[in-house]
């Protein structure tokens, strides 16, 4: 969350680094839990599913003289003729081009025609970091080296750095690499700051998160999680929820058998927003049955999704 923190002390401009570091690559290869164990805090949503993330998600560290301020996309999409993949598209390249560093993610042992397509879309003016992920999976590490000059050979990338985001291996090697290429620029945030979106705005995701955890494939991606109300008393947040979805059907599949589904989404949900807010939170959530609000991109602007 944003605050009213004082920057770090040692701001010259000559000394301190900060800088964009956008973090790419196709569908569920890790960016966002990459970009949470970077920061040390839950601010992007993670999920099996792919396109869990729909919005550009800032995460702020600030460590010693640097400011990394990462840039969570969502995953390239291959399938263009879809209103949201074409939105989630635009995003991923406006970010590209308005980075100082890119962090290119593929799995270790995985490349395919998707990450191939996102390849294509790096603009060869701003560094890439090569990030290989989940490289802990992995059984025989004789196959990385090679793996990884194959990738190599397909783009100028500035360096290669194999990581587990899970097992927070090898991260910071990521990060001086990373450093090597921010500009000389004075702290754009508070050093306490972890990211530019509100806590409304972590609310909607964590239940998201949730819902898609526990509902699966079952749920189309149309469904939506909107906050009613956000009130703060003290240190207690009282929120309320609602999840949007297509038809009846989906509503039971949400609540479940005698509600347990849905108990187990709250539950969830509350617990991480406590653990991010640092507080007591009351949450209820009702679903609801919506009608024809995504057919075009500006019902999915009216809606949030940039």
């Amino acid at each position: 969350m944003s605050s009213t923190t004082n920057p770090p002390s040692n701001t010259n401009s000559e000394q301190f680094r900060c800088g964009y570091v956008a973090i790419v690559g196709r569908p569920n290869v890790g960016k966002s839990t990459l970009m949470n164990a970077l920061i040390g805090a839950k601010v992007s949503i993670t999920s099996r599913k792919a396109q869990t993330t729909r919005h550009r998600i800032t995460g702020i560290q600030t460590k010693d003289n640097t400011q990394y301020v990462y840039v969570d996309t969502p995953g390239f999409q291959t399938r263009h003729s879809n209103p949201l993949n074409r939105t989630l598209n635009r995003t991923v390249t406006s970010t590209l081009m308005a980075s100082d560093v890119i962090l290119y993610i593929i799995e270790a042992g995985t490349f395919g025609d998707a990450d191939q397509q996102v390849i294509d879309l790096l603009p060869k003016n701003v560094p890439c970091i090569l990030v290989i992920n989940k490289s802990d999976r992995v059984k025989d590490k004789a196959i990385l080296m090679p793996f990884a000059q194959k990738v190599m050979g397909l783009f100028p990338f500035a360096a290669v750095v194999p990581v587990s985001a899970t097992l927070k291996f090898q991260l910071e090697n990521l990060e001086q690499e990373t450093k090597k290429y921010l500009p000389f620029n004075p702290p754009i945030f508070g050093e306490d700051d972890i990211t530019d979106r509100s806590e409304k705005f972590l609310a909607t995701e964590i239940v998201r998160e949730k819902l898609f955890r526990f509902v699966g494939d079952e749920l189309p991606y149309t469904s939506t999680v909107l906050i009613e109300k956000f009130e703060q008393e003290g240190n207690l947040r009282r929120i309320f929820v609602a999840i949007l979805v297509d038809r009846d059907g989906h509503k039971s599949m949400v609540i479940g058998n005698k509600g347990a589904r849905l108990k187990d989404i709250s539950t969830q949900s509350r617990q991480d927003m406590e653990k991010l807010f640092g507080g007591p939170v009351y949450l209820e959530i009702w679903i609801k049955v919506k009608s024809g609000w995504a057919d075009n991109e500006a019902g999915l602007r009216a809606y949030g999704y940039e």
